[in-house]
């Protein structure tokens, strides 16, 4: 009996420190799916970089590299998180459907992908005015990037234009892994 006690009391334990997080402590169900995630507990202890997408957007070509960023720094516990929005000139107008067959078949997306998600402005999910209250500015357009530490507080976000594989990002990536 003693023995069930300290399992549940260590398991209690463990959740409680995955989620010290408040950044992260959000719910968000997967893309096209009824599957609920809360993020500090699926992703404590990695290294998170969070991206907000658009399918028919001038940046749309960064989901190769986002893919290929996830693959290569995988093993050492970081995950690329993404969150379509239609908040910028409905530049993702589809389904959730729809966005996860584009995603998948035009660009071999295996990252985590969310439900269409509001990333700016009053009626920004909760998660996103986080990011402003700790960032100073919500997503200026789509293909924002917020880097995550493993201990859930900010550590950068990189406008649109900055590629997945520019210098300054994997710089700062490189660093946090090194943590």
């Amino acid at each position: 009996m003693r023995y069930l006690a300290l399992i549940a009391l260590f398991s209690f334990t463990s959740i409680s420190f995955a989620c010290e997080s408040e950044l992260l402590n959000h719910n968000f169900r997967r893309l096209a799916s009824d599957e609920q995630i809360n993020l500090c507990e699926a992703y404590a202890d990695k290294v998170v970089l969070v991206v907000n997408t658009a399918s028919k957007c001038g940046l749309t070509y960064q989901y190769e590299g986002l893919e290929k960023l996830h693959q290569e720094y995988h093993d050492q516990n970081f995950v690329v998180l993404g969150f379509p929005s239609n908040d910028f000139f409905g530049q993702e107008p589809g389904t959730e459907e729809q966005v996860q067959d584009f995603c998948k078949l035009t660009y071999g997306v295996e990252f985590p992908m969310f439900e269409k998600t509001i990333v700016k402005g009053d009626e920004a999910h909760a998660f996103y005015q986080g990011l402003k209250e700790v960032s100073g500015t919500y997503p200026r357009w789509n293909f924002h990037k917020f880097l995550i530490g493993r201990d859930g507080k900010l550590i950068d976000d990189f406008g649109p234009r900055t590629k997945p594989y520019s210098t300054k990002l994997i710089t700062r990536l490189s660093e946090a892994l090194e943590e």
